[in-house]
């Protein structure tokens, strides 16, 4: 037992682990002559108390696995926070260039239930003519599902992705013309980084929240010039947002057209308009980002946190009329030739988006990719023997198969007793 729950703790708490049959052996290397020496280490699966190795899941959905959507949660976090105060590679001179928490929201494809509030923030009736409570599972459903256009919402989450693209180039285009330059010259004087999180509204449509920055023409490592105000980004940021368009597909003789939806909301960090007159932090919009990160449809609309297989199976799942609909929408246009390419089907769990859920410039700071590199090698640490023969250079012989995914009822009982230490806390990020 006591070797069980050593494996076990090595997954952190995962609850979906992917399940290995293999082996790898490590063998000295004689670094004068090349030759295969003596075996160093050996791993077999067949030895370990679980019967197979096992390796987290890092499914980033709390719906799937808690405990690596967590961990995901967490390095999204550190990764946003070093573009706004420094770390993890970036200076800290960052916290002195000018940066805006910005969110952009899709147009609208219907009149749906919602919770409107006047300019004192008071709570007003739904068109509708109820007051919704916050939980009510109708709002963001649409007043009449008959008139709605699913088609629209569908083929918007598609092209979201596009249309961000679209805004960055102009966004780029708006700074240098308010600095009296051209675009070419901008990257002489500055470099606009941002990071990004998609989120779903209750209504199944996709918008992004964003933290975008003027740095100097290195990115974070250099000042921005004197030009380059939090007044002069929010301006831009709205201009580039206004012309930012892409053309979608004709439907039936129906030709899509994609923009963002009129409410673009651009705030400057560090000031006293976020949350009632609470101080915009770097703190605040970090936690804000991360906490998106780890979700996707299933969690704002009821529906799916898989892709479908067969469109039968939506008759024995559990999810929202709404959800249903927008579902089945992406399911239908999946099979039109000339919409082949937006792959609708295989993301009709997603309401047809396809994009990355976090994603960022390549100067706002460090990667995921580091944050995982690092806790691999802090475990290597921990794992390693070390002696003074032990030589320098090693040859790894590895083979392994896939062999399943999860744990047995036993394993998941055991795991779930010794969940409080199971987390990430003593790992470095």
């Amino acid at each position: 037992m006591p070797t069980l729950v050593k494996q076990l703790r090595g997954i952190g708490g995962c609850t979906q682990p992917v399940r290995l049959d293999g082996h790898r052996v490590e063998h000295a290397v004689d670094t004068r002559t090349g030759e295969i020496g003596r075996v160093l280490h050996r791993l077999d699966s067949a030895s370990l108390p679980a019967g197979n190795l096992l390796v987290r899941c890092n499914n980033r959905r709390a719906t799937r696995c808690p405990a690596c959507a967590e961990t995901y949660r967490r390095d999204t976090f550190h990764l946003i926070t070093a573009g706004l105060r420094g770390g993890k590679g970036t200076p800290d001179t960052v916290t002195r260039h000018p940066k805006v928490f910005a969110t952009f929201t899709a147009p609208g494809f219907g009149p749906v239930h919602n919770r409107p509030t006047d300019r004192r923030g008071t709570v007003r009736a739904c068109r509708c003519g109820l007051l919704h409570d916050t939980d009510d599972e109708s709002l963001g459903t649409p007043l009449d599902p008959a008139t709605y256009d699913y088609e629209g919402a569908v083929l918007w989450n598609a092209h979201a992705g596009m249309l961000w693209r679209r805004f960055s180039i102009y966004l780029r285009r708006e700074i240098a013309k308010r600095a009296g330059l051209t675009q070419r010259d901008l990257a002489d004087f500055a470099r606009v980084s941002f990071a990004k999180v998609a989120e779903y509204q209750k209504r199944g449509a996709v918008h992004f929240h964003a933290v975008i920055r003027i740095d100097g023409p290195e990115g974070g490592d250099t000042p921005p010039p004197t030009w380059a105000t939090a007044d002069l980004l929010t301006d831009a940021i709205g201009a580039a947002a206004a012309h930012s368009r892409v053309d979608g597909p004709v439907v039936d003789g129906r030709p899509h057209m994609f923009t963002f939806g009129k409410q673009i909301d651009v705030r400057a960090i560090r000031s006293a308009d976020f949350d009632g007159g609470q101080e915009l932090t770097e703190r605040a919009v970090a936690s804000y980002i991360a906490k998106y990160a780890t979700k996707g449809a299933e969690t704002a609309t009821g529906a799916l946190d898989r892709p479908l297989k067969f469109l039968a199976e939506l008759a024995q799942l559990d999810i929202s009329d709404h959800a249903r609909r927008l579902i089945r929408t992406a399911w239908t246009l999946g099979a039109r030739k000339e919409l082949e390419g937006l792959r609708l089907r295989a993301w009709a769990h997603m309401l047809g988006f396809r994009g990355h859920f976090s994603t960022k410039s390549r100067r706002y700071s460090t990667t995921l990719g580091a944050f995982r590199d690092a806790r691999a090698e802090w475990r290597r640490a921990q794992a390693a023997v070390i002696t003074e023969d032990e030589p320098d250079t090693t040859l790894v012989l590895s083979h392994w198969v896939f062999a399943g995914i999860g744990l047995s009822s036993a394993e998941a009982w055991l795991a779930a007793s010794l969940e409080p230490a199971l987390g990430t806390e003593g790992e470095p990020t």
